[in-house]
């Protein structure tokens, strides 16, 4: 299956991290060759096939008008496993630091969660299959490409996921507005972690929140 991967961030992290088969990078006709330099770097280094097209023809392809004269014709996101998270964080010799979010459906949401823990260092995010989004073009352009460079796993049963980490000695802290949380800066995060964040509108749903 193919994707469309657009706009320069997410194009360039993409190819950065080269975790997807690469087929074609697609340039629009008379695009500013001097703002592309870094992507046409990338693609030659990787041997990716180029090839120019105009803009609307480059909108066709990936549906996207706002597309920045660049598309890239990939195959589909490399999803990971929490066993490969654990072993990252074992290979860094770091305290495992996962994210796990609990059924959040939009993708701006899900994408500015997912370039702030690329930022911090996390060394995977979980999320539950049924119901959560894939890892769409819109959620890795959100992201600004970071997505591209984080282990994501999609699980059947966030749950068993969650007890899974709990036998690994990982402690799990929900983000939570009910009276009588504590406030995130008096908690102690220095340990093996897993914070979990609900659905935008429910929040938590009542066995994560109790697991």
């Amino acid at each position: 299956m193919k994707e469309y991967l657009t706009r320069r961030n997410p194009v360039l992290e993409s190819l950065r991290a080269g975790r997807r088969p690469f087929h074609k990078l697609w340039l629009q006709k008379g695009a500013d060759k001097k703002a592309l330099r870094p992507i046409l770097a990338e693609a030659r280094a990787r041997g990716v096939w180029l090839e120019t097209a105009d803009k609307n023809r480059l909108t066709q392809l990936a549906q996207d008008s706002k597309h920045q004269g660049v598309v890239l014709e990939t195959g589909p996101y490399p999803y990971s496993d929490v066993d490969e998270m654990l072993a990252l964080a074992e290979r860094r010799g770091e305290r495992p630091f996962l994210l796990l979010l609990d059924l959040l459906h939009g993708p701006q949401n899900i994408g500015s969660l997912l370039r702030t823990a690329e930022i911090v260092g996390v060394h995977g995010v979980i999320m539950q299959d049924r119901r959560a989004p894939e890892m769409s073009t819109a959620v890795v352009q959100y992201s600004a490409g970071a997505a591209e460079h984080l282990l994501i796993a999609q699980v059947t049963n966030l749950v068993s996921a969650m007890k899974r980490l709990q036998a690994e000695n990982v402690w799990l802290v929900g983000l939570d507005l009910a009276e009588g949380a504590q406030l995130l800066p008096e908690v102690d995060l220095d340990m093996p972690i897993g914070i979990v964040v609900g659905h935008e509108g429910q929040g938590m749903r009542r066995l994560v929140r109790q697991t």
